[in-house]
């Protein structure tokens, strides 16, 4: 078998030596060569390995004596990713692998999806686990992981792991065997960040941007979205951003669920990255079913999106925070920055027609942003709402005099 066809397997082979070795078989049956990763703490391998767990040990800068003396599951497993990320980024580095794949239950889920999070957008990751049916995010993150639920554990080879187990086999050799033959896009990149309630205007942004000769990337700001984003204008060449959702600031400053963090809207601004900044969505925070709303939320403007997000109105004082915490992201910027404001509403909530309409809330905005905005900083107040054509048309103007 070719090198170049060789897949990346990071496991645990003392608890999933016999499982990992049936994922091997599946592999070359496909004609694809496996190089393994033994990141296991405790017991031994039965079975040969490409890197062995004391290797992994020493990559981390310690023993597996040492390791083992921690005493303590989680630091273990800590030292013991951070030697595998490091022999795993090697093989990458020296064109040895195409694909990686990983199993188990939390503690490789952990180990796997770390690991698998250190690799580039694009390359081939499959990881098969028995948390697949939970809350994902903590282990897929911003990356583009493909997670396979194992449906019942991982404990031995039987009629359900065989057939999981050669599935998620197939899916990596499938990636691995098709790589896109297409080159990279050499179009201006656009990243767009958006929600439902602002598509419409994104829709029209998208639109007049690729009839422009650029290429447009959307973002759905649901906490990874915003992370993701703020990801990638750090590793690709951006040319533009155009950030049309906000809300996940507000999110994270009064306790909704799409919290992307505390570096949201930073790294544009960091990295002079020409940036048009609306402040849509921030009429609302989101949050999960409706009485669980009500009981976290309470004395609140609500509307029930579906059965599992409402959004909750945010209130004056918040739309003010909102504006001062906004202004101090901005006033960091070296590059160039216009900030577009609709004063006819910031999402299809916050319309005259919609559930959590406040006339006084783009005024509330526009007011408080412009006292604490720097004076060289170009700000727009528009007499449009968000999801207007005419405030898409703005839009893609102004980037357009930034851009030229």
């Amino acid at each position: 078998m070719k090198e170049s066809k060789s897949i990346l397997l990071v496991t645990t082979m003392d608890t999933k030596g016999e499982e990992a070795h049936f994922l091997e078989i599946c592999l070359q049956e496909a004609g694809i060569n496996v190089i393994i990763i033994d990141a296991g703490i405790m017991g031994s391998s039965s079975r040969p390995v490409t890197i062995s767990r004391e290797d992994v040990a020493l990559a981390a800068g310690s023993t597996l004596s040492d390791v083992q003396a921690l005493g303590h599951e989680g630091k273990a497993l800590g030292m013991m990713i951070s030697g595998a990320v490091k022999y795993a980024m090697r093989f990458y580095r020296e064109g040895k692998i195409r694909g990686i794949i990983g199993l188990g239950g939390s503690m490789g889920t952990t180990l796997g999806s770390t690991v698998m999070r250190a690799f580039p957008i694009g390359f081939p990751k499959v990881l098969i686990s028995t948390m697949a049916s939970r809350n994902t995010r903590p282990f897929v993150g911003t990356s583009d992981i493909l997670m396979l639920h194992s449906v019942c554990d991982l404990a031995g080879l039987n009629r359900i792991t065989k057939k999981i187990l050669r599935n998620g086999a197939m899916a990596m050799a499938g990636m691995v065997n098709n790589p896109d033959p297409k080159p990279v896009s050499d179009k201006p990149l656009i990243l767009l960040s958006t929600l439902g309630t602002t598509e419409a205007c994104a829709f029209q942004v998208r639109e007049r941007l690729g009839r422009n000769g650029r290429e447009v990337v959307t973002f759905h700001t649901v906490g990874s979205g915003g992370e993701a984003m703020e990801r990638m204008i750090r590793e690709e060449k951006t040319t533009a951003v155009v950030d049309l959702s906000l809300h996940e600031i507000a999110d994270h400053s009064f306790g909704g669920d799409y919290d992307a963090g505390p570096d949201r809207g930073l790294s544009a601004i960091q990295n002079k990255v020409p940036t048009i900044l609306v402040p849509g969505n921030i009429d609302f925070l989101v949050s999960g079913p409706f009485e669980q709303t009500r009981q976290r939320f309470p004395d609140r403007r609500l509307h029930s999106h579906n059965a599992a997000i409402t959004v909750v109105r945010t209130e004056p004082a918040e739309i003010q925070k909102l504006a001062i915490a906004i202004a101090g992201i901005c006033n960091q910027a070296e590059g160039p920055l216009c900030i577009l404001i609709p004063m006819g509403g910031f999402s299809a909530f916050d319309s005259e027609n919609g559930p959590l309409h406040d006339p006084l809330g783009p005024t509330i905005f526009n007011d408080t942003l412009k006292k604490y905005l720097k004076s060289d900083i170009s700000v727009n107040s528009m007499p449009y709402h968000i999801n207007n054509p005419e405030f898409a048309i703005a839009i893609v103007d102004q980037l357009e005099r930034l851009l030229n």
